[in-house]
């Protein structure tokens, strides 16, 4: 069964090469293309993707308030948003993560990677170019945010819950992490899925904002 693709930017040539490419792989399909944020939302819903390629700057609605308005929907919960960006993109970027985007893709990715990436995140490992993620990350947690979340968000967690939700925020996967704290990678991927829970996070994107956002890791920190 083929992986499922909406793809959503203004620019026709930019649309009809993610297509091409997604669609020359064999588990890979392109179900729908959107022209503006709010096509996405309509697409989204009609056609339920595992992913949709978001542009951010689209007209009519900006792929911001499209990834908000997928990541909210609880009838969308499957779908998950990776951003399309180029570095000068970078000031929308954090606050896609915050709004519910799954990752993010350079728009020049070499096509090999984009095509994994799109796996991965269909597989439900939604942090993607983790040197990437965590770079733009720390660049905007230092920008003082009047959103900013409580440390008592993370009062539902554990302390071996906390260690592992700063492992994830810099950018480590469960076996790594299962690795770093000498339990099998079945207990890691529990402690993960349990944090995703109590912080009522979609993936493990979410978990690195939280991370950031609530001072548990701060920007820099090894």
């Amino acid at each position: 069964m083929s992986i499922r693709v909406v793809v959503a930017d203004d620019q026709a040539l930019v649309r009809a090469g993610f297509r091409l490419l997604v669609d020359s792989a064999a588990d890979l399909e392109v179900v729908g293309e959107a022209v503006n944020g709010a096509e996405a939302v309509e697409l989204a819903r009609r056609e339920r993707p595992a992913v949709v390629l978001m542009d951010i700057r689209m007209p009519r609605m900006d792929g911001l308030e499209a990834t908000r308005q997928i990541a909210g929907d609880q009838v969308l919960a499957g779908v998950r948003v990776v951003i399309l960006t180029t570095f000068d993109l970078d000031e929308y970027v954090y606050q896609a993560l915050r709004a519910g985007a799954s990752g993010f893709l350079l728009k020049d990715t070499p096509p090999g990677d984009l095509l994994a990436a799109i796996r991965v995140v269909a597989a439900g490992d939604a942090l993607l170019a983790p040197g990437i993620t965590r770079r733009l990350i720390a660049e905007f947690a230092r920008r003082p945010d009047p959103t900013r979340a409580p440390p008592a968000a993370l009062e539902a967690l554990t302390e071996r819950e906390r260690e592992v939700l700063a492992l994830v925020a810099h950018g480590l996967s469960n076996s790594e992490i299962a690795e770093q704290l000498v339990v099998s990678p079945a207990t890691s991927k529990t402690y993960v899925s349990r944090i995703l829970a109590k912080l009522g996070a979609r993936d493990r994107a979410q978990l690195v904002a939280i991370a950031y956002e609530t001072g548990l890791v701060t920007p820099g920190a090894g």
